[in-house]
């Protein structure tokens, strides 16, 4: 398992990783679902919360793992399953509730000092930020892309016409012939030459 203090700090990144995540999501709901205004004031209380609540589950997880030292203590029987403990099994143990213990301590001492909150907000407003940039360079580059600048257009576009054959034009079709103003006068039909068509449309021309 390791050393215990680099299994501390191990365990801290990660719990730290999921805080960020965690306001970095809250950020994204408050400002982009109920159009508010980013306040640190607001979010503070909410990265502080969530720092705490983190460090209960490994507070948790110590208390399950002091239980099942006891619970190990004086067994030398083979277990009847992964979390089946045993005596040889008592240092792990002991060693696993000291890490826990550690990372709720370092989360607590983080979540009670106002500018590791502050750093751990403006992180996850960056990532927060970071990820409606992407999104709108993404938009946009779909919604301004002009086929001479696609290098995927000629590789693409033989893909969106068999769409257009195979799924858009009969279902358009389809509801012409549901639809009273789509049909067409008897003498009309027969003044113009014959061509293959779908939905009233010359497929023909979709190959220019």
């Amino acid at each position: 398992m390791g050393k215990t203090a680099e299994a501390i700090a191990e365990g801290v990144s990660i719990a730290s990783a999921a805080a960020r995540l965690a306001v970095r999501n809250h950020i994204l709901v408050e400002t982009i679902a109920h159009d508010e205004a980013f306040d640190f004031v607001r979010v503070a209380p909410f990265a502080h919360d969530t720092l705490v609540s983190l460090a209960e589950e490994q507070e948790e997880a110590a208390a399950l793992a002091r239980r099942q030292r006891k619970k190990a203590f004086g067994k030398f029987t083979d277990p009847d399953g992964t979390h089946d403990y045993r005596d040889r099994d008592m240092r792990n143990l002991r060693r696993r509730y000291r890490q826990y213990i550690g990372v709720a301590k370092e989360l607590r001492r983080v979540a009670d000092d106002p500018h590791a909150v502050r750093t751990l907000v403006e992180q996850a407003r960056d990532a927060a930020w970071g990820d409606v940039e992407a999104n709108l360079e993404r938009r946009l580059n779909v919604e301004g892309m002009r086929p001479d600048l696609d290098p995927d257009y000629d590789m693409m576009r033989a893909a969106r016409m068999q769409s257009l054959r195979l799924v858009d034009l009969p279902r358009l079709a389809a509801h012409r012939r549901r639809s009273p103003e789509g049909d067409e006068p008897e003498s009309a039909a027969h003044d113009v030459p014959s061509a293959p068509r779908a939905g009233g449309i010359d497929l023909s021309e979709l190959d220019a």
